[in-house]
């Protein structure tokens, strides 16, 4: 009898239709370490495969098990980088391995200190109220991705970064660089071979370091309380401090770009869970959990085996790629009683959507509390809101993003 074929959870087009949940329990249920193959997709070259992870203690595990499952050897993302960049990939905190690792996260946490982050709360909600009341302004409907919380997240990153109001174009046309290079709507930049030039390469982030190294000369001689000045006092080499420059401009911006769209479709889905959260019977804080946990913000990360190994069953030889899928452990029946259904009571919760192990999100606090007072001030503007159309999704196998959500604000 022939075996229905695993079904394919790797071309960036599906996931633009929303996530394959179907798929994923498939994967979980049948093979829940599963070979994918890698073709030509969109211009970018084929690559050799990988395992996906999909069920929630593998995902676990593998995010824990940084001795085996490395982020140094190969970089987190599915495509292998060219290897000539591999180096220079490397210096990114994400993409290295303890004790390196460690080093510039204790490095980074002197920054990213609660108490900073708590005091922009704030500034936060101010930002969202005067967002959310523009948007109303225009009617009733309204995309909220382009209305509100597209500058909401980049906004709110640049005064913590203490990036100057006149820069933050800049910001913004680097993220969609990285971010929606597999998606048609942003072309990617072609070398000289014909192929398109990985957005993580040197060449293409030369711009963006630069500006980094003019921002921290700035803030040595003109500090003030925001993280450039904090990280531009650190022992932190140049090329480090470039790095956690990109890594905090992309990551930073792009997971709050992509939850609080998400958090508020999901709301929209289940109108009875909305009611609750409007009436306050729903706690904020365990909403916005679970709110993360029906959209994370990030679909799939890479690691690459540093020994042979075994994982479900299945052998896993030393180099092999393994991608784990955070919005398919976030599913897991094994996990989660009824996964689909949204329950903003939910309680324990212990989804994936900032990762687990040391490479845990250094920024989960900033993004919770800019969640919380974004979801907060909508529940004060309006008295519900609806979908007005249908979402138009990233392509993307890496970030769930939303790059139009139409919506009804009801009247208060």
């Amino acid at each position: 009898m022939t075996r229905t074929p695993l079904p394919d959870v790797f071309d960036p087009r599906i996931h633009a239709a929303g996530p394959p949940y179907a798929a994923f329990r498939e994967l979980r249920d049948r093979a829940p370490v599963a070979r994918q193959d890698e073709p030509v997709v969109l211009g970018w070259p084929a690559g050799p495969g990988f395992w996906a992870v999909t069920r929630h203690a593998d995902v676990v595990r593998v995010l824990k098990g940084a001795g085996t499952y490395s982020s140094w050897l190969g970089a987190t993302q599915i495509r292998d980088p060219d290897p000539a960049d591999l180096p220079f990939i490397r210096r990114m905190m994400l993409n290295q391995d303890p004790p390196e690792h460690g080093r510039l996260r204790r490095l980074a946490s002197r920054a990213f200190t609660p108490r900073r982050i708590e005091r922009f709360e704030a500034t936060a909600r101010v930002r969202a109220r005067r967002l959310l009341a523009a948007a109303r302004e225009g009617g009733g409907e309204v995309d909220l991705v382009r209305a509100v919380t597209d500058d909401y997240a980049l906004l709110n990153l640049t005064d913590l970064l203490g990036v100057p109001a006149g820069d933050r174009a800049l910001l913004h046309a680097w993220t969609e660089r990285v971010i929606a290079y597999q998606d048609p709507d942003e072309p990617p930049v072609l070398g000289a071979d014909g192929r398109p030039v990985n957005p993580r390469s040197p060449a293409m982030l030369a711009e963006m370091f630069a500006y980094a190294q003019e921002l921290a000369a700035y803030k040595r001689k003109h500090p003030a309380d925001d993280l450039m000045t904090a990280l531009a006092a650190t022992e932190l080499a140049d090329a480090e401090l470039e790095m956690f420059f990109f890594l905090l401009t992309v990551a930073g911006n792009d997971t709050v770009r992509s939850a609080a769209p998400g958090g508020v479709l999901a709301l929209c889905a289940h109108p009875g869970e909305q009611r609750r959260l409007w009436r306050g019977e729903a706690g904020m804080d365990t909403a916005v959990d679970e709110l993360l946990r029906a959209h994370p913000p990030v679909l799939s990360f890479r690691r690459t085996a540093a020994r042979d190994t075994e994982l479900a069953g299945a052998r896993i030889a030393e180099g092999d790629k393994v991608v784990v899928f955070h919005v398919s452990a976030n599913h897991d029946e094994r996990v989660f009683r009824d996964p689909h259904r949204l329950d903003l009571g939910r309680r324990p919760n212990p989804h994936v959507s900032f990762g687990d192990g040391p490479h845990v999100c250094l920024g989960a606090h900033f993004a919770r509390l800019q969640l919380r007072v974004l979801y907060e001030e909508l529940r004060r503007a309006c008295a519900g809101v609806e979908a007005a159309g249908e979402p138009r999704r990233l392509v993307s196998n890496f970030i769930n993003g939303i790059k139009s959500l139409p919506v009804r604000l009801w009247e208060p």
